[in-house]
């Protein structure tokens, strides 16, 4: 009978002890729960408000300019606090205000063309430059500001700009500004352009600089996102003139380009791991 109490006392003892490490186990689980959460937290809100420390992002946008149009690609590493130094590599077209599309009202199945045209003039663009930073956003809901400046080297293709014409044999033929000049402005001539992939073989490569000033505002509710408006000025200055429409067209070729622009682009940030 003695014997049977005592194994009825280990039994409750042990019991007892089991409970309370299962309760001590559980409790220490809840905790862990609650510290990951309670972290989860802490990067979500860091992420969503406040100063932007992030070390590195990406973004790719569209730029409109007071002379044509931009695609470009940004890369970006913090420097400081205040200071991002960044990479940029774009393409552009540049157009004349000259510039009207039309077409031959007696050639229903022929492009649109541009009267006067020519020379296409694109421009592959690669530089270097910082955003300073003017004022963080402070909340989700603020517009971070920085100031803009950058500079490069640009690569300046042109491509003469072909029209399809009657020849004076009646047949039809592409031709280039250069190649006919008179048959090239005679209107009464022309059925329409030949095609973008025309004039690739005889484009001609004309180096030059470039840079730009401007104002960026990052309107995103996440500093891990890119979401930005750029507005400015840019610049470029080309090794010789260049002709977008012909000299008969009443335009002067130009060697110095000067340009207002908007842009847009997303992306985002991250930190070197």
């Amino acid at each position: 009978m003695k014997k049977l109490y005592i194994i009825i006392l280990l039994v409750l003892v042990f019991g007892g002890l089991s409970a309370q490490t299962t309760n001590s186990n559980a409790q220490n689980k809840k905790a862990e729960k609650e510290q990951r959460k309670l972290k989860r937290i802490s990067i979500f809100k860091e992420q969503e408000e406040g100063e932007n420390v992030f070390q590195r992002d990406f973004s790719l946008g569209g730029r409109l300019n007071t002379d044509g149009w931009s695609g470009f690609l940004e890369f970006g590493y913090r420097k400081s606090r205040k200071i991002v130094n960044y990479f940029q590599f774009e393409f552009s077209e540049k157009k004349s205000n000259k510039e009207v599309k039309t077409n031959n009202a007696f050639a229903f199945t022929q492009r649109p063309f541009i009267f006067g045209k020519q020379n296409n003039f694109y421009q592959a663009k690669l530089g270097v430059g910082q955003r300073y930073l003017i004022g963080g956003k402070g909340n989700k809901n603020g517009v971070e500001v920085d100031a803009i400046y950058y500079g490069g080297l640009s690569l300046g293709l042109l491509k003469p700009y072909y029209l399809n014409v009657e020849d004076v044999n009646g047949n039809n033929t592409d031709i280039k500004y250069t190649s006919n000049p008179d048959l090239f402005l005679a209107a009464d001539k022309i059925n329409g352009a030949a095609g973008f992939g025309k004039g690739w073989s005889d484009m001609s490569v004309v180096p030059g600089l470039h840079a730009k000033l401007g104002m960026r505002f990052d309107w995103a509710h996440f500093n891990e996102v890119v979401s930005a408006l750029e507005v400015g000025m840019n610049a470029e200055l080309y090794t010789k003139k260049i002709y977008i429409m012909v000299p008969d067209n009443g335009e002067k070729a130009k060697q110095f380009f000067f340009n207002g622009y908007v842009s847009i682009q997303f992306g985002k940030r991250w930190n070197k791991r």
